[in-house]
């Protein structure tokens, strides 16, 4: 052979020309393992959960009762399997109904679709809206140092500046969701803090303050949102299951809500109070953190804040024509309220958009033509929370329609025998630690309250009974950072520990659950009319 010829094959004579292949077939091998990897994830499994449970039921449970019961229990499987793992986006989840209600034969689109937007959910979407107004103008923080510069006291008393912070906040947590009264007062809160030191010339009094003021504010938003019917979507959905399950009875409205939820609300705050100096604020805190914190400091961030614009005054006095109205349009069988002159047309949730739209008509007096809101400014609004609550309000009407009520009904007849001093704490109880570990008190209601609706009947209880206590409980989730949104927040804030909230949660936790089940047969029975035969 000449050497031409082993020139042209200088890859064939090469011993380590195997290689070449060898080492493609390794990269197919890893891109093979990849994509099994990739298929075969955590992810897609729990995608793979909610039909592969739905399917199981539909054919492995025998029902004693209609095809549909059986078909809403496995559509109930299948939601909460999604909601639980969050296989795919929560509000995605939410939007299942509209396609699985019509499919399983438990009702028709139209029906289903008219769960997500109906006189609540409006209620909802006009205090959202309602509530991106009040934080744009910062009008939040006009109010928080206000309260706070009262409550502040000369030389400093720290119990009662952190009553202020905390009032504020159960304050905003009334009248916008909870959640995002956390998000609103938290910097605020934060704020004042920071003017005290950190890292090694921390002590430990200031930095029990930080932490007590952090706990406050997270918990406040939560029990101030007892206090009304917007203040929680828990709230919201039990009063639709309630319209929903008993259309011939009186609906729960937004004043009749506040004469029972504010005490509760006010027991459970002062619980909180009483908790976080206890545990918090030493005798001898004030000398302490007055050298940083004082009226003069907390005046002169007030000062910066400027005098209040006019639209800033508008916002506020339509914030308040909108309590006025929800307070006074049904008020009792003697005085009937505003609501009458409409024979009984006009909900809470009229009264919430036409509120809402005032702030799409009034001028702010900044820009010629500008308005006190834009639609821009509402790419905010919190859909995803709308569509839960839908299908809240979607699943509880599929589980009355299918008849999987009536089969729950019949098996929880055992329940007859207990008592009710003792049921309603362990309901409440139950609910909250369910919420602990689903990490949605709306899906938690959800959940719990059709089921409370059949034990109540099968215990021949008014249905109130059990359905708000095991409502409320759901909101009593005070012990982990992932048991709500609201826990996130003031935990990845960094100023406090899971240790923190246990110890304070805890206690937290058993003070709500003896407040409900002191006021729910006594100022419940008032209120609701408990007393009352429904069946």
């Amino acid at each position: 052979m000449n050497g031409d010829d082993q020139m042209s094959y200088p890859i064939s004579d090469d011993p380590k020309t195997p290689l070449l292949p060898l080492h493609g077939e390794i990269q197919r091998g890893h891109s093979f393992r990849s994509s099994l990897t990739s298929i075969f994830s955590p992810k897609n499994f729990y995608i793979l959960l909610g039909p592969l449970l739905c399917t199981i039921i539909c054919l492995c449970v025998k029902l004693d009762g209609p095809s549909t019961s059986r078909n809403m229990l496995a559509i109930l499987a299948w939601v909460f399997a999604w909601w639980l793992t969050e296989a795919v986006p929560m509000p995605v989840t939410s939007m299942s109904p509209l396609f699985l209600f019509p499919l399983f034969g438990i009702s028709s689109a139209d029906v289903v679709a008219h769960s997500y937007m109906d006189d609540v959910i409006v209620l909802v979407l006009g205090s959202f809206i309602l509530a991106l107004a009040v934080e744009h103008y910062n009008i939040h923080r006009r109010l928080a140092f206000n309260i706070t510069v009262l409550f502040c006291g000369d030389p400093l008393n720290p119990p009662l500046l952190l009553l202020g912070i905390c009032a504020t906040t159960a304050f905003v947590g009334m009248w916008m969701h909870n959640v995002a009264a956390t998000v609103m007062m938290m910097p605020v809160a934060t704020g004042i803090i920071q003017r005290l030191p950190t890292g090694p010339t921390e002590s430990n009094v200031e930095n029990k303050f930080c932490r007590a003021v952090v706990l406050g504010v997270t918990y406040s938003a939560a029990i101030g949102g007892m206090g009304t019917l917007t203040g929680t979507g828990v709230n919201v959905i039990l009063v639709a299951m309630w319209k929903g399950y008993f259309p011939q009875e009186e609906p729960i409205s937004f004043s009749t809500w506040f004469f029972f939820g504010f005490p509760l609300s006010l027991l459970v705050f002062f619980a909180l109070w009483g908790i976080l100096c206890l545990l918090y604020c030493s005798r001898g805190s004030g000398q302490r953190l007055s050298v940083y914190l004082d009226k003069a400091h907390l005046k002169r961030e007030l000062e910066l804040l400027g005098p209040m614009a006019f639209a800033e005054k508008m916002v506020l006095a339509v914030f308040s024509m909108l309590i006025v109205l929800w307070m006074t349009r049904s008020l009792t069988d003697d005085i009937p309220g505003w609501g009458a002159l409409f024979n009984g047309r006009v909900g809470d949730g009229t009264v919430s958009v036409t509120m809402a739209t005032l702030l799409f008509i009034i001028p702010n007096k900044k820009k010629k033509g500008e308005k006190l809101l834009d639609w821009n400014k509402c790419k905010k609004l919190p859909w995803n929370l709308i569509l839960l609550l839908g299908a809240g309000f979607a699943l509880a009407d599929g589980i009355q329609s299918s008849g999987l009520a009536d089969m729950l009904s019949k098996s929880l007849d055992f329940l007859e025998r207990v008592p009710y001093f003792a049921l309603a704490p362990a309901i409440c109880l139950i609910s909250s630690i369910l919420t602990e570990f689903i990490t949605s008190n709306d899906a938690t209601t959800t959940l719990v309250v059709p089921l409370l609706i059949q034990i109540a009947k099968s215990m021949h209880l008014h249905p109130l009974l059990l359905m708000i206590p095991g409502a409320i409980g759901a909101q009593f989730a005070f012990l982990f950072p992932t048991a709500t949104p609201s826990n996130v927040v003031g935990f990845t804030t960094g100023y406090i520990e899971i240790q923190d909230m246990i110890k304070t949660g805890l206690p937290l936790k058993i003070a709500g659950i003896a407040a409900l089940s002191l006021l729910m047969p006594t100022l419940g029975t008032y209120v609701f009319g408990t007393n009352k035969n429904v069946y």
